[in-house]
C-alpha cells in the first residue's frame, strides 16, 4: 500500500480564491511529498536489509567457514601425503633453516632425527593403490615395453617441443629486488605456488614483460629452465612430457638422440631468437644430430609448439635469418607430429585478452570465483596475458572465412538456435544485479564475428599490446600463390598457415594428433556493466598510437584524469543446457579436446595443407584423432584420455610416437571420430 496520503478535491467558490488556494496547497504538499519519498526509500531500504540478511541466513554450510575452513586442512594433510616423497623427510630441518636465514629469522631448531619417520611413511605409501598417486598410475614404460618386445629400437633422433606455460621458468636476477629469487623457479614447481601466496606483487613484476620492448622489465630477468625436466613436469605430482620420455627411453633413447628444447613461451617469435638464440640453438641440434648419426630428425611438438615450429620452419629457410635455404628442412627433418595443434588459434585466448577471463575462472564456484578475485583480479590477470607476447601467437586467424559470420559457421549443429559464427554476442534483456557483480545492459549491444571481436578486444587494449601485435603477427587469409610465396620473407606472416607455404620437402610427413569429444569452450554471451577504472587507458608517452602510419586502433581515450572504460565480462550468470550449442555461464560450448576447438586442431590437417597453394611439396599429411574416453577412477584420466594435455600420457599418444621415432611411421594412418572433415568442407578456402 502506498505511503502517500489521500487528499480530497474541493471546488473553490472564485477564481481568485481558486489561485490562493491552488498556491497554499502547493506549498503544503511539496513538503508532503518529500517526506513521503523518504518514507518509501527507508523503506524499499529495510526491505532491501531483510532479503540480505535471508540470503546469509540461508547459505548452505559448505559454503560457510566452519566447514570450509577443516576442509583446506584435510585437503592439505592429503596433498602432503600424495606428493611428499620419503626421502624429503630428511631435507625438511634443512629447508626450514634456509628460509628462516633469507628472512633473517632468529630462532634455535633442534636437530631431530626423522629416520623413523622416514621409514614410517615409507611404508605407508607403499600401501596407496597405484591409481591414486598422481604421478604414478601403473603405466609406466609399458607403451615402451611393448615396443620394445617388438624388436623395435631407437632409429631418428626426436626432439620434444612444449606447449605454452609448459616449461618452466626460472629467475637469473641479481638485482636487490629479485636476488631473492635466483635460480628458483618463477613458473612451475611449488615454489611458484609459495611466491604467487606470499609474494604476489613481487611475482607479478618479475613475470611482466616490458610493455614496450617485450623482453625483461628493469632488474628482472626469467628464463627458460634446461634439459629434459625443463618441461616433464609442471610440478610434483602432475606430469607433462615425463611419460613420453620414459617410453622413449625403454626403446634406447637417452641425452645423445633425444633432445627436450623447451623456450620462453612469453616471448613473441622474433625476441625467443634476439633475446635468447632460440632457433639457431635449435637448428645447430638438429644439424648436430644428422652429422653425428646420419639421419634425419622427428619433431613431436604440443599446442602452441606446433606454431613455433612453423615459425622455426620458415626462419631456418630465409636467407637473411637462419640461412638454411629452401632445401633445409627436407634434408634434416624426418617427420613432424603437431599434438593437439593450436594451428588457427584458440578462442579462449580472445576472452582473456579482453577480460582476463576464461571458462575455467567463469565455471568455478561462487567462492572459488570470490577468491580468485579478491586474490588475482581479472584484471591483473588481463595485464599480465598483454604483456606476454607469445600468447598473442594463439590469435585466432582467418577471420570470418574460417569461423564463419552471423548467419554461418562450418562447424555449427542443425537446428542450432545461435550460431557460433558470433564470437561475441550479447543478451538484448536487462537483468538484476548478477552475483558475479554485473549488470547487462539494457542498450543495444552488436554481436561481432571473428573480424568484427578481433577489431573490438584490440581495440580495449593497451597502444604497446596493440603495436606488438602488429609488430609480430597477422591473422588473415591469402589465396594468391604469388604473395604467399612474398611472405616467405616477412616473419610477421610465420606464425599464421593460411599466410604461409609448408616448405618444400616432399619426403617429410606431418601427423596431426589431437583429442576429441571433450566440451570445448568455442564463442562467449558478454554482459556490458557500468564504467570502471581502468589502468590499461594510461599509457606510457612513447608508445601512445600518435604516428598516423602506425597500425595501432586509434580509439577516443578519455582524459588521462579520467581513466575509465566499459566493463565487459562473460555474461557468467547465463547458463542454458538444452539449447544448441549449450551455454553454461556464458560459453557456449562446441567439439574439441577442452581447450582448442576442432576447427582450430584438424582444419588445416584435413584440408588446408591438402591443398597445393598451402603445401606446394606435396608433403603427406596423416590425421589421427583420438576419443576422449577418461578412466573416472584416475585423476587424470588414464591411458584412454585425450584432454589437451592429458593427453601426452595416453597410450594411444606414446605409440604414435614411438612408432615413429622407431622407423615404424608407416603404421600411422588416418583415423576420424569428429566430423572435422565435413567442417572442413565448409570453411571458404577459395
Amino acid at each position: 500500500m502506498s505511503t502517500f496520503s489521500h487528499r480530497t478535491r474541493t471546488w473553490p467558490a472564485s477564481d481568485s480564491d481558486a489561485i490562493e488556494l491552488s498556491d497554499t496547497g502547493k506549498q503544503q504538499e511539496q513538503p508532503q511529498l518529500v517526506h513521503d519519498a523518504q518514507l518509501e526509500a527507508e523503506h524499499q531500504a529495510k526491505l532491501f536489509d531483510a532479503q540480505i540478511h535471508k540470503m546469509k541466513k540461508e547459505r548452505r554450510f559448505f559454503v560457510k567457514a566452519r566447514f570450509l575452513f577443516p576442509l583446506g586442512i584435510l585437503l592439505g594433510i592429503l596433498l602432503g601425503f600424495v606428493l611428499i616423497q620419503p626421502s624429503d623427510l630428511q631435507d625438511i630441518h634443512s629447508n626450514l633453516l634456509l628460509i628462516m636465514e633469507e628472512y633473517d629469522i632468529s630462532l634455535k631448531i633442534p636437530d631431530i632425527d626423522l629416520s623413523r619417520v622416514e621409514s614410517e611413511w615409507r611404508r605407508f605409501r607403499s600401501n596407496i593403490p597405484e591409481v591414486w598417486k598422481l604421478n604414478n598410475d601403473g603405466r609406466e614404460f609399458q607403451v615402451g615395453e611393448a615396443m620394445k618386445a617388438r624388436g623395435l629400437t631407437a632409429h631418428y633422433p626426436i626432439v620434444l617441443v612444449p606447449g605454452i606455460v609448459s616449461t618452466g621458468l626460472e629467475s637469473w636476477s641479481t638485482s636487490p629486488d629479485y636476488r631473492t629469487f635466483f635460480r628458483a623457479k618463477m613458473w612451475g614447481g611449488f615454489n611458484m605456488v609459495s611466491q604467487v601466496t606470499f609474494n604476489r606483487d613481487k611475482w607479478i613484476s618479475a613475470m611482466m614483460l616490458d610493455p614496450v620492448t617485450g623482453l625483461d622489465p628493469p632488474g628482472a630477468k626469467i628464463r627458460a629452465a634446461e634439459g629434459i625436466g625443463a618441461a616433464s613436469s609442471f610440478m610434483t605430482g602432475y606430469w607433462l612430457w615425463s611419460k613420453i620420455v620414459e617410453n622413449l627411453a625403454v626403446v634406447d633413447y637417452d641425452t645423445n638422440n633425444l633432445h627436450l628444447a623447451p623456450y620462453d613461451w612469453r616471448l613473441s617469435m622474433w625476441n625467443l631468437e634476439e633475446r635468447d638464440g632460440y632457433f639457431s640453438r635449435l637448428k645447430s641440434t638438429i644439424e648436430g644430430f644428422k652429422k653425428r648419426q646420419g639421419k634425419k630428425t622427428v619433431i613431436a611438438a604440443h599446442s602452441m609448439g606446433s606454431t613455433v615450429m612453423l615459425y622455426f620452419f620458415k626462419w631456418v629457410e630465409s636467407p637473411e635469418h637462419g640461412g638454411g635455404g629452401p632445401d633445409w628442412v627436407e634434408n634434416h627433418i624426418e617427420s613432424y607430429i603437431t599434438i593437439a595443434g593450436t594451428h588457427l588459434g584458440v578462442a579462449k585466448a580472445m576472452a582473456a585478452f579482453l577480460s582476463g577471463e576464461m571458462k575455467d575462472t567463469v565455471q568455478m564456484n561462487p567462492a572459488g570465483a570470490y577468491v580468485l578475485e579478491r586474490f588475482f583480479s581479472r584484471k591483473e590477470r588481463q595485464r599480465l596475458f598483454c604483456s606476454w607476447a607469445g600468447s598473442a601467437s594463439m590469435w585466432i586467424k582467418g577471420g570470418t572465412d574460417i569461423w564463419g559470420d552471423a548467419s554461418w559457421a562450418p562447424d555449427d549443429e542443425p537446428e542450432s538456435s545461435h550460431t557460433h559464427g558470433e564470437l561475441i554476442a550479447f543478451r538484448q534483456v536487462a537483468m538484476p544485479l548478477s552475483a558475479h557483480g554485473i549488470t547487462p545492459s539494457v542498450e543495444p549491444a552488436q554481436n561481432m564475428t571473428a573480424d568484427e571481436a578481433s577489431t573490438w578486444i584490440l581495440e580495449r587494449t593497451p597502444s604497446t599490446f596493440q603495436k606488438m601485435l602488429w609488430a609480430n603477427y597477422s591473422f588473415g587469409i591469402e589465396r594468391n600463390v604469388k604473395v604467399l610465396k612474398k611472405n616467405a620473407l616477412d616473419p610477421r606472416k610465420w606464425t599464421n598457415p593460411l599466410e604461409v607455404q609448408l616448405p618444400n620437402a616432399p619426403s617429410m610427413k606431418i601427423i596431426c594428433v589431437y583429442g576429441h569429444g571433450k566440451e570445448t569452450e568455442r564463442s562467449y554471451w558478454y554482459a556490458r556493466g557500468p564504467h570502471e577504472y581502468d589502468e590499461s587507458f594510461v599509457d606510457v608517452e612513447h608508445s601512445t598510437c600518435t604516428d598516423p602510419t602506425d597500425k595501432c586502433s586509434h580509439t577516443p581515450r578519455p582524459p588521462l584524469d579520467m581513466p575509465f572504460s566499459r566493463m565487459n565480462r562473460i555474461d557468467a550468470d547465463y547458463t542454458h543446457e538444452t539449447t544448441t550449442p549449450k551455454v553454461r555461464n556464458g560459453v557456449k560450448m562446441g567439439e574439441g579436446d577442452g581447450t582448442v576447438s576442432l576447427l582450430s586442431l584438424g582444419a588445416m590437417c584435413v584440408e588446408g595443407w591438402k591443398r597445393p597453394r598451402w603445401n606446394p611439396g606435396g608433403i603427406k599429411v596423416t590425421t589421427v584423432e583420438l576419443p576422449h574416453q577418461p578412466a573416472p577412477n584416475i585423476p587424470r584420466g588414464g591411458a584412454n584420455t585425450s584432454d589437451h594435455v592429458d593427453i601426452l600420457g595416453s597410450t594411444g599418444l606414446n605409440e604414435l610416437i614411438l612408432k615413429v621415432a622407431t622407423g615404424a611411421g608407416h603404421e600411422v594412418e588416418d583415423r576420424f571420430v569428429s566430423r572435422i572433415q565435413e567442417f572442413a568442407r565448409r570453411v571458404r578456402w577459395d
